[in-house]
């Protein structure tokens, strides 16, 4: 089982379990409260298992255009992109975030499930493409600060250069005359950056980085977070999650990612069954669903319109900010606007639940 370089924490303070072959901190004090804290002010997650690649070389960004959904060749420095990564016949491989970090480099953030078989994509699809690959996933630890006083918290620490950092831009810090670089994203639906600690890799490092966010966010009620709490926040944020709303089995368009996708003249991997799809339509959609009565959707439960069967549930959880069963999932195109009317087979008993818009949350705002 792997381990992040911040694991003595987790071990120290935290509920372990396994995700993606790490052993991960699933909670802390408790997945409502560690949610909430993100709401309302600050907290901070370990997003270490999570693949980082380094792809530089005079061909890289062509190779990124090819292989990826979105133009990355248009990418100016310390801009981030969602693309998504298909196959031939259009399936989604892996959905990835694309950040330049200047002439011909680009760090590419993965999922920590699919590193290894994205890195097996790349060297099959290579090519003669020139270009070279580095995989920064255990030598470059990172850290999730999220939630509206996160700008406050890294302020303390880094200064006010923080708060000029625009959505989905990066830009390089300094800590103790050691290269961070600070990247304004994230996965729940708040404010907040990604930090990945270029040159404070080891152990001891991390660590100490991880308490001085600790420290600084103290005041303002910060809580270390886990997998747990990531998990119900993405889903309020109606965020895709591989292996649940994302496969091979199915296209952007079927997800609704079709703004990962530019058909703009390029040659890259599945256009044409994705033209093809877009032009016909999709056979499924994703859709956001809340529960009307009582009970709590789980992944993998059946979706009806009254009789017939129309689709399964993705996702499901009961949300701490709405209080309330949501859940995604795939149903039959014509059951998808919104206001329909439908059920969530939970445990045996059919629970009227009701197609809604997404996200469920949006940051100040419950939908």
């Amino acid at each position: 089982m792997k381990r992040t370089p911040l694991f003595k924490f987790h071990e120290k303070h935290g509920r372990l379990g396994e995700f993606s072959g790490f052993m991960m901190p699933m909670w802390y004090k408790g997945t409502i409260k560690e949610h909430m804290s993100v709401r309302n002010n600050v907290g901070v997650f370990d997003v270490s298992h999570m693949g980082r690649l380094l792809i530089t070389g005079a061909q890289s960004a062509d190779f990124l255009d090819f292989l990826s959904t979105k133009n990355c060749s248009d990418l100016t420095q310390g801009k981030s992109q969602i693309a998504l990564f298909c196959n031939e016949s259009g399936g989604i491989i892996d959905d990835v975030m694309v950040t330049s970090l200047g002439k011909d480099s680009f760090l590419v953030t993965v999922n920590a499930m699919n590193k290894d078989s994205d890195l097996n994509w790349i060297a099959r699809k290579r090519g003669e493409f020139d270009f070279r690959i580095i995989d920064l996933t255990q030598k470059v630890p990172m850290i999730a600060v999220q939630g509206p006083r996160s700008v406050e918290t890294l302020e303390r620490i880094l200064g006010r250069g923080i708060s000029s950092i625009a959505k989905m831009h990066s830009s390089w810090s300094s800590l103790d005359g050691k290269r961070l670089l600070i990247s304004r994203t994230g996965y729940t639906g708040e404010d907040g950056f990604e930090v990945c600690l270029f040159e404070n890799g080891d152990e001891s490092e991390a660590l100490a980085f991880w308490q001085r966010v600790l420290d600084a966010g103290e005041e303002l009620s910060i809580e270390p977070c886990g997998l747990a709490a990531r998990d119900t926040l993405r889903l309020e944020a109606g965020f895709c999650l591989y292996g649940n709303e994302l496969s091979k089995d199915v296209k952007p368009i079927e997800a609704r990612l079709q703004s990962a996708v530019e058909f703009d003249g390029r040659r890259f991997v599945g256009r044409d069954a994705l033209f093809s799809q877009s032009r016909k339509g999709a056979d499924r959609l994703r859709a956001g669903l809340t529960v009307l009565e009582r009970g709590i959707p789980r992944k993998g439960m059946k979706i009806w319109r009254e009789n017939e069967e129309i689709g399964f549930t993705t996702s499901g959880n009961l949300s701490p900010t709405l209080n309330k069963g949501i859940a995604m999932g795939h149903v039959l195109p014509e059951y998808a606007s919104i206001g329909t009317e439908v059920s969530i087979e939970i445990r045996g008993r059919k629970v009227k639940a009701e197609v809604v818009g997404l996200p469920f949350y949006r940051k100040g705002e419950k939908l």
